[in-house]
């Protein structure tokens, strides 16, 4: 075996591992224990992230974040992975402490001068925008590690009424429009609640586990409607540019528009809990859509223009 196959595969082999002698490489490998410590230290300088421990029932120990070893990919797969990373450069925060721009510059630097040159050109006329944001969300690791071991969590957390203290199990995390959000089983209210991670102030795993019934996947695809209200709403041409932005209205555009400027409409069905958000959406279109039902909701719209004005006055 050359050497250079022999420190891939030791890479291997302790990456593996959580704990080894040089015996135990010594007799994997067959080599001598002497010069199984001599590979080691080879790997170690490599990037391997192993370190020794002393005394008798001492060896060899890998840091959590071990080194994985060469994976080959084709020109296709690779340009995927690149964009996947750039896809991530926007947010303020990511778990497990990644590095974007290492593991990118890692990336391009095994490719050869072809594809490189063309990522070089596909980088500028290509990219997955996302808001930079200027809040962190410094417990994402922390909340994935707890969401996969369902874990009981204790936040403070930040909310409209002021600070509070929460204890929940999350079911997961996910990003939308350059934020981090955590859907989480709140142990008082008995029912899954979503919060904004950039929220939490303080945050304590604890021992105690919790399973929930929902996944993060079937959260995200379901929409549980348990006091159904009617929303219908008129829309300009404008109104249902702005609305064919969120996926959750899907207006209809009409075959003709009408003389009054209504181009389209939304007729759905919404839960009574969603009304305050859906009001505060439908106020900042202004002119470009007329709630015509929930009165709920056009009564909520209205006070908020009367208190806006009053404001402004």
């Amino acid at each position: 075996m050359s050497k250079t196959k022999l420190l891939f595969d030791l890479i291997m082999y302790v990456n593996s591992k959580r704990d080894f002698t040089a015996q135990d490489v010594a007799n994997e490998f067959r080599v001598s224990v002497r010069t199984a410590h001599r590979y080691l230290m080879e790997i170690s300088e490599l990037g391997v992230p192993i370190y020794t421990e002393q005394g008798r029932n001492g060896g060899y120990r890998t840091l959590k974040n071990r080194v994985l070893p060469p994976v080959l990919f084709d020109e296709n797969e690779a340009l995927s992975i690149f964009f996947a990373f750039r896809s991530l450069a926007f947010y303020e925060s990511l778990p497990f402490d990644a590095d974007i721009e290492s593991a990118s510059r890692k990336l391009l630097a095994t490719l050869p001068e072809d594809a490189k040159q063309k990522i070089g050109q596909l980088k500028t006329v290509l990219s997955f925008w996302n808001p930079k944001r200027g809040v962190s969300a410094p417990y994402l690791k922390e909340l994935i590690e707890a969401a996969a071991e369902s874990r009981i969590i204790s936040m403070e957390y930040r909310s409209k009424s002021g600070n509070k203290t929460r204890d929940a199990v999350p079911i997961g995390v996910y990003a939308n429009d350059g934020l981090w959000y955590m859907p989480a089983f709140d142990m008082e209210k008995r029912k899954i609640r979503l919060f904004r991670i950039d929220r939490i102030l303080s945050l304590t795993v604890t021992e105690e586990t919790y399973e929930v019934e929902a996944g993060l996947m079937e959260w995200l695809q379901s929409y549980t409607i348990t006091s159904p209200v009617r929303l219908l709403v008129e829309l300009t041409r404008e109104g249902v540019r702005e609305c064919q932005s969120k996926p959750w209205y899907n207006p209809v555009l009409l075959d003709k528009e009408r003389e009054n400027g209504i181009a389209g409409i939304i007729d759905t069905v919404i839960d009574r809990n969603e009304i305050a958000f859906t009001a505060a959406f439908f106020s900042q279109l202004g002119k470009e859509a007329r709630v015509l039902e929930p009165q709920e909701m056009v009564d909520r719209i209205r006070s908020h223009a009367q208190s806006l004005l009053n404001h402004y006055q």
